[in-house]
């Protein structure tokens, strides 16, 4: 039944939209600029300074509100690399006291762009941007719902299967380095281009774009809500903050819908864990700084129209849910010998003894270090699960291999499902119990930091979460 009501959506007309009697449904959009006042700032995402002195182009907090009478939620994508739940309560309560709106019916996902500004307090910068970031984020849900007008809804996907690719790879015999432990892995984050090295991705990929379009009651777009599993795309000019392609894709879409200044698309980041965007074992022509990020943006545009294009019906009495449930998750914690070789290793200090180290090995030392010493032996998260009509929308609060996106989706019990990484905050990577044996970055001390099964705990929390929104 499932595949037949899918299959049925792809052979639907054009959009059109459905305004039944008595229906309350009713959506509001905004989008709220984020970028920072105050340079320099240190953007994230690697393991040395990266200083910003500008803007290429403007961060934001994009927010959709939807009500139907009886329930009253927000999906907010703000451009940032990983807000955490800290920062994000702040940014809830504000907006829960202007709005009257409950912060257990928010999901605010962060787009993972390694280029936006940070949020630590380590420097004037820093801490007036964390301010601005909390203040334009809840801005964005309040504008949004105080636009609350009668709307209707419609949900579809469509494959884009050009831009995204596993980044693990098993590689030839004698090709594998060691990793920061001094092991050898199964597997290998980004190995490289060369044929010479690679042999097979170590999983699939996901190639749909899928979307959740809100018309007016004038049938005019009002929001576009995408996403993708696909990582950041990078490649920019040094020292500039950037939103890439999640920014580039809303300020491309508008001209694809026909919509207005008010009309606000937004991307989200799906389950895009062990998922970028290298060819890996082809060589991509040189690109100009920003211009794969403008290509990648384009064809997700395109995508997403065509996905629009196969929404049968716009529906003003699609019925809303929403659940938050809280999970309490182990932290890992290394076992002696591995405290006893990672002191070792920090209590190197020969500048050629530590070159000789292999890559990062007194980073993740440091990180082994960390994880000994915590006082915490558990960690809370929130994971959310929502009901749009016949659209499902699964928030997990981590970057999410993207086995575990195609897992919900296949045993959803609702027609389309989408799946948002980065939900809520985030907690570090998040692979399966397979790929947790395969080692490899995404897998190490430090980058992971939960019980290895917690990606089986989620999904049957999820699963159970969307059948009481079916019934």
């Amino acid at each position: 039944m499932k595949y037949l009501l899918f299959t049925l959506s792809l052979l639907a007309p054009a959009a059109t939209a459905s305004f039944a009697q008595n229906s309350a449904l009713r959506a509001g959009a905004a989008a709220v600029n984020i970028t920072p006042k105050l340079f320099p700032l240190n953007m994230p995402g690697g393991f040395s300074a990266n200083l910003a002195e500008s803007a290429h182009d403007p961060l934001h907090a994009r927010a959709l509100v939807l009500d139907d009478g009886a329930i009253t939620l927000a999906l907010v994508v703000v451009d940032n690399l990983g807000a955490g739940p800290d920062v994000l309560d702040e940014a809830k309560a504000i907006a829960a006291k202007a709005t009257g709106l409950s912060p257990d019916k928010m999901l605010i996902s962060s787009t993972h762009s390694h280029s936006a500004a940070p949020l630590n307090t380590r420097s004037e910068a820093a801490t007036a941007y964390r301010k601005l970031f909390v203040e334009g984020v809840a801005a964005a849900i309040i504008k949004a719902h105080a636009a609350l007008r009668p709307a209707a809804v419609g949900a579809a996907a469509h494959p884009l299967p050009d831009e995204v690719f596993n980044r693990r790879w098993y590689l030839k015999p004698g090709k594998m380095p060691l990793n920061p432990f001094g092991r050898l892995d199964t597997v290998k984050m980004n190995p490289g281009t060369s044929p010479d090295t690679l042999d097979r991705p170590a999983g699939p990929t996901d190639p749909d774009i899928t979307v959740l379009s809100v018309q007016d009651a004038k049938r005019k777009p009002l929001a576009l809500f995408a996403n993708y599993s696909l990582h950041y795309v990078g490649g920019m000019g040094g020292g500039q903050i950037s939103a890439d392609y999640f920014g580039e894709f809303a300020r491309v879409m508008p001209s694809r819908l026909r919509g207005d200044e008010n009309f606000v698309a937004m991307m989200s980041n799906g389950t895009s864990g062990d998922i970028n965007n290298i060819p890996f074992g082809v060589t991509r022509p040189p690109r100009a700084p920003f211009e794969q990020i403008r290509i990648v943006a384009q064809k997700a545009a395109d995508t997403a129209w065509f996905a629009h294009q196969k929404i049968g019906t716009h529906r003003n009495d699609a019925r809303l849910g929403m659940r938050q449930r809280e999970v309490t998750l182990k932290y890992r914690r290394p076992g002696a010998p591995e405290i006893a070789e990672a002191k070792a290793v920090l209590a190197i200090k020969d500048p050629p003894a530590i070159e000789r180290l292999p890559r990062l090995a007194q980073n993740y030392a440091g990180n082994v270090i960390k994880a000994a010493e915590r006082h915490e032996g558990t960690i809370t998260i929130i994971i959310q699960a929502i009901r749009i009509g016949d659209l499902a929308i699964c928030g997990i609060p981590f970057e999410t291999f993207v086995e575990i996106g195609l897992d919900l989706k296949k045993r959803s019990p609702f027609p389309q499902t989408m799946v948002i990484g980065l939900a809520n905050g985030r907690h570090g990577y998040l692979p399966t119990p397979e790929q947790h044996r395969l080692g490899g970055y995404e897998t190490w001390l430090g980058t992971n930091s939960v019980q290895e099964d917690t990606s089986v705990m989620l999904t049957t929390q999820l699963l159970a979460m969307l059948a009481e929104l079916r019934n």
